[in-house]
């Protein structure tokens, strides 16, 4: 297990790393510390992707995945220091996109402004029976800037984002299940076994196949239906020499579970 200052970082199960936003005493409010180790650990996943196949992360304690932006900590801050914090957590929130890992956020409390813009850098994201979202900034006199105004829209459609996001309140996890926006509501208690049950199935498949499919979605949601499936045939064919794609189909006519190895 490795500890940072605001994160833990652990290895729960095999090829599956937990990071764990860790500063309950203030529902885990990123702080400028937070969004440096946020940022040079998500940069790490993106130098070495191999070396874990999925990423679960997650708050510490009962009741906030993360509050957002610590408030305390921007009182009194010139529109310097402001814009150069912000400027952090841009690189952070870019880090976590750009990250070819498949990523889950089991969301186990609140998840409020930049708390869910980091949910929404997910791949899906599962949630506590209890857990409660909202892009709360226009309230503050400000707006999302950590991609809640991209990522949003793109989970739950346009006009119930803007809904969301101008009136800055508050919304249930049954509402974000049926919204689109959250793929699965947990009992507390099981919510990181739930998480982590699914991180080892998708750790057990080939994880070059995992990065690629991943790709293959995010980059074709910005693409026409055209280039979007030439680029799908791009990533398949990554996958032909491959070690792995032999071994899927040893394992399939041997009748047994195959053994991936990255290459």
């Amino acid at each position: 297990m490795k500890t940072l200052e605001t994160l833990k970082i652990e290895s729960p199960q095999e090829h599956t790393v937990l990071v764990t936003l860790n500063r309950p005493e203030v529902a885990n409010a990123m702080n400028t510390q937070m969004g440096l180790d946020l940022l040079e650990t998500f940069d790490g996943f993106c130098a070495a992707p191999n070396k874990q196949r999925c990423i679960v992360i997650t708050g510490a304690g009962p009741k906030a995945f993360c509050a957002g932006g610590d408030l305390k900590q921007r009182n009194g801050m010139t529109d310097e220091q402001w814009q150069d914090q912000h400027l952090i957590f841009e690189r952070t929130i870019r880090a976590m996109i750009d990250c070819p890992v498949p990523i889950i956020a089991a969301v186990n409390g609140a998840a409020y402004a930049g708390g869910l813009e980091i949910s929404l850098c997910a791949d899906f994201i599962y949630a506590a029976e209890h857990a409660r979202f909202a892009l709360t900034e226009v309230t503050l006199g400000i707006m999302p800037g950590a991609s809640g105004t991209q990522n949003l829209p793109r989970a739950v459609g346009a006009r119930r984002a803007k809904e969301i996001m101008l009136t800055g309140q508050p919304f249930s996890a049954r509402e974000a299940l049926e919204w689109g926006m959250v793929n699965r509501i947990c009992g507390a208690e099981v919510l990181l076994p739930d998480v982590l049950q699914t991180a080892a199935i998708i750790a057990g498949n080939a994880p070059i196949s995992t990065r690629q499919l991943k790709q293959s979605v995010n980059m074709g949601l910005n693409m026409d239906l055209r280039s979007g499936m030439m680029f799908e045939i791009e990533a398949y064919n990554r996958m032909v020499p491959t070690e792995d794609r032999r071994e899927g189909i040893r394992a399939f006519n041997e009748k047994r579970k195959p053994v991936y190895v990255g290459r």
